[in-house]
Order: structure tokens, then C-alpha cells, then sequence
């Protein structure tokens, strides 16, 4: 089955509504001597557009597929009890791009200029909600690094797009989950369930492998 890992739109607005510019002030040298940011080159606008350089367009985001590993990040929402004992995990259903219905991770792209902590929280409200409360200490720490790559058989982790390096993190949270986007709703079940081989055969690109070595992360697999 084809992966679509997603990608949302970007939100790339100050409050006035018009493009932010992540590289704004680095100076007309950037790239090299007398390149400008709007030379037209790989990752920056075409001449005379005030388009964001930190956001690439559909097709130089297929040409940086085809060249360079793709960072994201992935979590498995949890809820715990009042021991911190793993009580129920959440498993997004989600409509990829081609129309099929597949069970996945709360997952995205971590952006130019943007800390790990930072595309959590992103990914996870815009996943789950603005009431979701994800927990998310200072400094996260992945329990894992998963790497995905467009030929089946390298690692546990299929994308046919691209190579994907992802930190992979346990995220419990307290608030009510309304997912959004191209997430259709978020299931709770119990981690043996989660950890079912039904489960694993629903869920794309190989992500059953991760939920169970998460669950192994915070002792929840009996």
C-alpha cells in the first residue's frame, strides 16, 4: 500500500496576514557571492516573489525527496493513570491523499527554524485538537529513531516517496481530542490491543513495529 505520510499546509502568516520570512536577514550573499533569496534557486522564491524560502513548493519538495533524508516526527498519544502506568493509546484513523482509509501516528515534517519540541506540539494540535494537552517535557527525548525508506526491506519502515528519519516519541495526554485535518478521529484502546498483530496489518509504512516498541519504552507490553 502507498504511504502518505502527511504533510499539512504551512501557516506561514504574521499577524498582518502576510508571508513570514524565516530567512529574512541573512543577506543577499546567501547561496553564494551575489545570490539573492529570490534568484529563483533550489529552496527559495521565484525573482520578485515574496513566497517563504523556509517552505519548499510541491515540486522542490519532490526534487529534495529524490536527493536528501526528510526529518520528521511521530508520537503515540497516550493516557495514563495516577501511577503514570500506560491505561489507554491513541491510534489516528486517517484518509491518505489516494483515498484509502489506513490507521497511523500523529506524524509531520519538522520545519526550517523550528525545534523537535515545537513540530510536536504543532503536529499533535493540529492532529488532535487544540484541547488535547499533550505533556511534553522541556527537552523531549525520542525512544526511538525510525528510518524510513522508499525500498521495502531496508529497516521495518516503508515510504515509497522518499527517506524519512523520525524521532519517535510517547506523549500522554490530559485534555479531549477532536481530530482535524485529514485525521477522521482518534480510537483509544488498551496497549495489548495496540499491540496486536490485527492493529499492526491496519497501519501503514510498518508504524505497528513502532507502537510496539514504544509500548516496550514505558513498560506497557506484557
Amino acid at each position: 500500500m502507498p504511504v502518505r505520510t502527511p504533510d499539512p499546509d504551512p501557516d506561514e502568516s504574521d499577524d498582518t496576514g502576510a508571508p513570514r520570512d524565516p530567512l529574512e536577514g541573512i543577506g543577499a550573499s546567501f547561496g553564494g557571492p551575489g545570490r539573492s533569496l529570490g534568484d529563483g534557486g533550489f529552496g527559495s522564491p521565484n525573482a520578485g516573489s515574496t513566497s517563504n524560502p523556509g517552505w519548499l513548493s510541491d515540486v522542490e519538495l519532490a526534487e529534495a525527496r529524490r536527493r536528501l533524508p526528510i526529518l520528521y516526527v511521530e508520537a503515540l498519544p497516550v493516557r495514563t493513570d495516577g501511577m503514570g502506568a500506560v491505561t489507554q493509546v491513541g491510534i489516528l484513523l486517517r484518509a491518505t491523499p489516494l483515498g484509502e482509509i489506513t490507521r497511523t501516528l500523529v506524524s509531520g515534517r519538522v520545519r526550517y527554524g523550528e525545534t523537535v519540541r515545537d513540530a510536536l506540539f504543532r503536529h499533535l494540535e493540529n492532529d488532535l485538537g487544540p484541547m488535547a494537552f499533550p505533556l511534553l517535557p522541556p527537552q523531549p527525548v525520542p525512544f526511538t529513531v525510525a528510518e524510513y525508506f522508499p525500498i521495502p526491506g531496508l529497516s521495518a519502515f516503508h515510504d515509497d516517496r522518499q527517506h524519512a528519519v523520525s524521532l519517535a516519541f510517547v506523549v500522554p495526554v490530559t485534555g479531549t481530542c477532536e481530530p482535524r485535518q485529514d485525521a477522521l478521529e482518534v480510537t483509544w484502546m488498551s496497549p495489548e490491543e495496540a499491540a496486536s498483530d490485527t492493529l499492526a496489518a491496519e497501519m501503514e509504512g510498518g508504524r505497528g513495529t513502532l507502537v510496539r516498541l514504544a509500548l516496550a519504552s514505558v513498560g506497557a507490553l506484557r
